[in-house]
This record gives C-alpha cells, structure tokens and sequence, in this order.
C-alpha cells in the first residue's frame, strides 16, 4: 500500500461514495493536526476541514460520507421516478 501525503497530512483514512473520495489527514506538529478533504482522483484535495482532536475529524469524515451518499440517493431516486403524463382536462358530464 502506498503511503499518501498532502500538504504535510498523511492520509490515514477514506470514504469512497460513488466517483467521490473523502480522506482524513494527520499531521505530526500542525496546530490542526487532523484535516478532512474531498478527493479526486487520488491526487486532487479539496474543501478542506481543519480539526485540532481525532473524533471530531473522524466525525466529519463520516458525516460527509454520509452527505454524498444521501444525494446520490436522491439522484437515483430521481433518475428512476416516471415522467408525468400530462394532465387531462376534466370532461363535461353527460346530460
């Protein structure tokens, strides 16, 4: 396995949901030692989330796992809903 750094991070730990990645990062004498991205690509960080303790980070890690899951859900949701026929116009009763 290789090891991945960014910014000084190692990254220790990843949520992969769909083409999306979310890593965590350790750094041994940052004032935040823990940091959450989005990645893509393996090599391309983003959005990056500063923590100063581990469970928070962790936390977060989690949380935005969970964030991109849900919205892939609804895409999917969305993408197998019917189209709509449209509406008819009510008909005039029979006399």
């Amino acid at each position: 396995m290789n090891i991945r750094i960014n910014a000084g991070y190692i990254i220790t730990d990843s949520v992969h949901v769909g083409e999306m990645e979310f890593v965590l990062g350790v750094h041994s004498i940052a004032a935040n030692q823990f940091v959450t991205w989005a990645c893509k690509d393996g090599r391309d960080y983003f959005w990056g989330h500063y923590h100063d303790d581990l469970l928070t980070a962790t936390k977060d890690l989690l949380e935005r796992g969970t964030q991109e899951l849900e919205f892939c859900l609804s895409e999917r949701a969305k993408s197998q809903e019917p189209a709509q026929a449209p509406q008819k116009e009510p008909e005039e009763p029979c006399l």
